[in-house]
């Protein structure tokens, strides 16, 4: 399979040069996207910097923040143009263990067209988070799950591995998410669609450098658009068996 891990940054300066050299380690063969969201430190100088000794990794520079989920979605057109067969998505703060790309890799091997590294699986583990940041998760999660019903235990994760010909079925380009509501979006897209979805366990780290870029903005963005979804196909579904039974 071809792979392009995609990466979104801002000031990740102190981070990135580390996360590309374990990404290369951990799969050699894959090809890696930079979206620099025109980060102030250097951030993709320093991405350029390594490309260019390892190979493979290219940068994407955009003129300003846009967002999360406008990245991915930049990051993935390319791939789908490029004809890739597996499109990634991970965080560069180290938060995301690269170690664990081969066994999300393996699930698409196996079928899965979606394979997501959970932290809410068995095996999977959230170590040092502060009691109240492991609850908002954790039950934010569960509300995610009683609105889309997807069956989906880790709906917020960002370490991912996806089809490409999933995501051109799903229409990715035309989600509306911009923060980390895009995770949830794509997860809900896969699940509606009928796809396969499995969850690899992962320890998922804190940054150790560098701040992180939960806001709560963002989240108030992700519980809406839940609600929304949620709401709408309950309604959709009732007008459904009504429309039936006439």
């Amino acid at each position: 399979m071809r792979v392009l891990i995609c990466t979104p940054t801002f000031l990740e300066a102190m981070n990135i040069e580390d996360f590309l050299r374990r990404a290369r380690e951990a799969v050699p063969d894959a090809d890696i996207l930079v979206i620099d969201d025109n980060s102030p430190d250097g951030t993709a100088d320093i991405a350029e910097r390594v490309g260019s000794e390892l190979g493979q990794i290219q940068v994407l520079r955009r003129p300003s923040k846009r967002g999360l989920g406008s990245a991915y979605r930049a990051g993935f057109s390319i791939g789908v143009d490029r004809g890739y067969d597996v499109l990634m998505q991970i965080d560069a703060d180290l938060s995301h263990d690269p170690r664990a790309i081969p066994a999300l890799l393996r699930e698409l091997e196996n079928g899965a067209d979606l394979a997501i590294g959970s932290r809410y699986v068995p095996g999977g583990s959230i170590p040092h988070w502060p009691w109240y940041r492991r609850g908002l998760s954790k039950y934010g999660n569960l509300y995610t799950g009683f609105m889309l019903r997807t069956g989906v235990h880790d709906a917020t994760s960002g370490y991912r591995a996806y089809r490409a010909d999933v995501l051109k079925a799903i229409d990715f380009a035309s989600t509306r998410a911009k923060g980390y509501g895009f995770q949830i979006e794509l997860a809900y897209r896969v699940a509606m669609w009928g796809g396969r979805i499995a969850e690899v366990p992962i320890t998922f780290t804190d940054r150790e450098r560098g701040q992180s870029k939960m806001s709560a903005a963002v989240m108030i963005e992700e519980m809406g658009l839940v609600s929304w979804w949620g709401i709408r196909d309950r309604f959709e579904r009732g007008r459904k068996r009504v429309t039936d039974d006439a």
